[in-house]
């Protein structure tokens, strides 16, 4: 029998259009427009000026302190700005701006095609647990599966714990989204070696990557870019969305919950997405900072979609032309999954280490139902992976009652959007469940 959690879930449409897309490498640009805060946590800071030179893998901005991440160039150039640019969602950013001249450019690409290790594998899996940690550290590396929450700092748990596994995110369970599974089908060693090292700076000797089971070539691929290691599982999952979420995706390979406003830790895991592996093994073998990542660009009506390899900073736009440019029928983009994904305001703007995909829906896909009123049928409350009552934090929240919205457990909401999706009445519960998130954060800042 298949494991998975067993609270909750839905079973959205898969579609995974660029399943078996091979992974194209986007021409390194000229210009890059890189943000300071890419990560969950305290913004990185910047010590550059405008005239600056700097080199491909320069640090540009440097943690600001534990829950943090170091920000590096993908290309060598000269410091034209540092100012806001506005983010995908509208809102301002702190940026740098940073334009190679063309023999830079030229010389970046040839150092690319060439790149060398510089270190052996064995010299790699020498590294003692802190040196690994730093590496990552100094890598900038944080959570590739969309939260962006610095490696370095679930790799140093707090005192009192300790890690029995090492798991690792191979799910993917949001609809669309396509580029785990290819990094896993392309360069399946490449992550072994990189969760090989996470074992070593987790102290574990056992690690499970969890693949839902509508992946039978990636199961099959890592399955055997493991077989010399028997402490590593590849463990098949059954499909069921949000099993790529850290608690559920715990719960089916482990059996255990973790508890309320607790961490992974509290249970004895780790959890690492295979694209955060894969980042681990090119800093190791390579000396290469997360500078680049790869991310999905699909839709039912886009001309080319793909899996994209793009460097961070390259402007959201370049990627959308690489797959053919903007249907005309669009009527929403979305950066990440149609789940847990936002939909953003301009594509002119720079990609960031978080995003995993850019999703184009047409109209008919993204106009919202007319709202109904509730029947007080709980089929929210079925859905919910967290076992909340979600009709009750909506309504809460609607009506401007907080401290009840927080007493009912808000903050344990993950957003995964289960809520709304079986909603009949088409009602926007997951809207005023982020509302009421947004609200109580406030609150307790200002206590």
């Amino acid at each position: 029998m298949l494991h998975t959690f067993h609270k909750g879930g839905v079973h959205p449409p898969e579609y995974k259009i660029t399943a078996h897309k091979p992974i194209v490498d986007l021409p390194l640009p000229t210009q890059v427009v890189v943000t300071f805060s890419q990560h969950i946590g305290a913004m990185a800071k910047c010590e550059l000026k405008k005239g600056d030179h700097v080199n491909r893998g320069d640090i540009i901005a440097k943690a600001a302190g534990f829950v943090s991440a170091n920000v590096h160039t993908p290309i060598t150039g000269t410091v034209t700005k540092i100012d806001r640019h506005k983010t995908a969602f509208g809102n301002p950013a702190d940026t740098v701006t940073i334009e190679a001249t063309e023999e830079e450019h030229l010389s970046d690409i040839e150092a690319m095609k060439n790149r060398k290790a510089i270190r052996t594998d064995e010299e790699m899996l020498a590294l003692d647990p802190q040196e690994i940690i730093g590496l990552i550290d100094d890598a900038g590396i944080v959570g590739l599966g969309g939260a962006t929450f610095p490696t370095k700092v679930k790799l140093s748990p707090p005192p009192g714990s300790k890690a029995e596994l090492l798991i690792i995110n191979g799910v993917e369970c949001e609809p669309f989204l396509t580029n785990d599974h290819a990094i896993m089908l392309e360069q399946p060693d490449a992550i072994v070696l990189g969760i090989r090292l996470l074992m070593r700076a987790a102290g574990v000797d056992r690690c499970v990557v969890g693949i839902e089971n509508n992946k039978p070539d990636a199961i099959e691929a890592m399955r055997k870019a493991t077989s010399l290691y028997p402490g590593i599982e590849i463990m098949p999952l059954k499909v069921k969305y949000p099993e790529g979420s850290e608690k559920q995706l715990i719960e089916a390979i482990m059996g255990r919950e973790v508890p309320s406003g607790g961490l992974p830790i509290a249970v004895g895991a780790i959890v690492q997405n295979c694209a955060t592996a894969l980042a681990v093994a090119d800093a190791a073998r390579y000396g290469e900072p997360l500078m680049s990542r790869v991310l999905t660009v699909t839709g039912p009506s886009v001309k080319n979609p793909g899996n994209f390899r793009v460097a961070i900073g390259t402007p959201i736009s370049t990627v959308v032309e690489a797959a053919g440019g903007v249907p005309q029928d669009t009527g929403k983009i979305i950066l990440g999954g149609p789940m847990m994904g936002k939909s953003v305001v301009t594509i002119d703007a720079p990609t960031i280490k978080g995003v995993s995909g850019v999703l184009m829906l047409p109209e008919s896909m993204s106009e919202r139902r007319k709202v109904e009123p509730c029947i007080r049928c709980a089929a929210c409350v079925d859905a919910c992976p967290m076992g909340l009552e979600p009709y009750l934090l909506a309504t809460l929240s609607r009506l401007g009652e907080f401290e009840k919205v927080e007493a009912n457990k808000v903050m344990n909401c993950m957003e995964c959007g289960s809520c709304s999706y079986t909603c009949p009445s088409s009602r926007p519960i997951l809207d005023y469940i982020r509302l009421g998130k947004l609200k109580v954060k406030s609150l307790k800042l200002k206590v």
